[in-house]
């Protein structure tokens, strides 16, 4: 067994969240890794967030990790442009026994939800989308997040490709921009960690 698989496996996942993942991959939304969403649940625990902003639904995996670790009194805000795996995520948040007014699930293009959300009124804002859209997040999440809050981006490191100077695609690009731009944003405290593909985290300090 090698360290990453050792690292992934160091914390089970219970039969929801694996069924989740079976469902998942058969439907081509493959879901954020087992450490990242570990991750997750200790960032919501340690934040004690109230106030989570999930983009990218999926099916339910990283919001659940995302849930348990939340206040009792949190709520988790979810978007997805996909009502397919949406519905897939209800149904596992509702196998989990998560109570209905703990989630806000809502249908539509991110970059168009978050400017309607509140100032500075989150915890941590999760980023799990088109790679190409992330340097538009960063912005967002700065002003969503309260001090202290937390800024994460999943499938940074894009299969390593985002350190190879040979690798000029679109999606690589927009990585290395958003990495940069969080690195050198004097308002965050910037985190790379090699989980998954890469979870990139930044501390809101003003």
């Amino acid at each position: 067994m090698g360290l990453s698989d050792y690292i992934e496996g160091y914390l089970v996942e219970d039969d929801t969240l694996v069924a989740a993942r079976t469902l998942g991959a058969e439907l081509g939304c493959v879901p954020v890794s087992r450490a990242t969403g570990a991750a997750l649940r200790f960032l919501a625990a340690a934040l004690r967030a109230k106030a989570v902003v999930e983009v990218g639904t999926g099916v339910g995996v990283s919001g659940l990790h995302l849930l348990r670790g939340m206040a009792p009194d949190g709520v988790l805000t979810s978007i997805d442009v996909e009502p397919e795996v949406q519905a897939v995520a209800k149904r596992t948040f509702r196998q989990a026994g998560v109570a209905p007014g703990k989630t806000r699930l809502i249908m539509g293009r991110a970059l168009d939800v978050l400017p309607r959300l509140s100032d500075g009124g989150y915890d941590l804002l999760f980023v799990d989308a088109a790679s190409t859209e992330y340097p538009a997040f960063h912005e967002h999440g700065v002003r969503l997040l309260r001090p202290g809050g937390v800024l994460a981006f999943d499938s940074v490191l894009y299969q390593g490709n985002i350190a190879n100077p040979a690798r000029r695609d679109v999606e690589t690009l927009a990585l290395r921009e958003v990495v940069r731009a969080v690195r050198e944003d004097d308002r965050l405290v910037p985190l790379l960690l090699p989980l998954g593909e890469g979870l990139l985290l930044a501390a809101k300090i003003a």
